[in-house]
């Protein structure tokens, strides 16, 4: 299995678009060679970087596992809370310094059930377990730029 974008290669830049320096927005990833018996995708961004210990941006589950493509600004499943404390895309912003951010794929041999409304990633995981085919994922870079616009 494969994740990969089109807007920033694997260890490179994400464009400040996609950041909270731009236009606060998820960008587009593609997704090859899903295992045949997967049921569901699951996908987690998250930056090990941050201060505070791992700081999770977008927990996504129960993504059909024919999807080949999450298009910008689209969200293709489910959404537990993030670090930001909502279910939406959480962009790379970090106070200092490059971090990096970590596009994780999985594929499950399950759909999973609903989770709770207040599901963060813990529950995600321990949902998760048991379950996962294969995995990939892609590494992004931000620093915010001090220069203003």
């Amino acid at each position: 299995m494969e994740i990969t974008s089109p807007d920033f290669k694997h260890n490179t830049m994400i464009p400040k678009k996609f950041t909270c320096q731009g236009e606060d927005m998820s960008p587009n990833l593609r997704i090859d060679d899903i295992p045949k018996k997967t049921e569901s995708l699951v996908l987690i961004v998250d930056d090990p970087d941050a201060t505070t210990g791992n700081w999770d941006h977008w927990l996504v589950y129960n993504i059909l596992p024919t999807t080949s493509t999450v298009a910008e600004k689209t969200v293709p499943g489910l959404q537990c809370l993030n670090d930001f404390g909502r279910k939406e895309w959480g962009s790379p912003c970090p106070p200092s310094g490059t971090h990096r951010y970590f596009f994780k794929i999985y594929a499950l041999d399950v759909m999973l059930p609903p989770l709770p409304n207040n599901a963060r990633k813990k529950d995600l995981l321990a949902a998760m377990e048991g379950h996962i085919l294969d995995k990939a994922e892609l590494i992004g870079l931000y620093k915010k730029s001090n220069l203003i616009p």
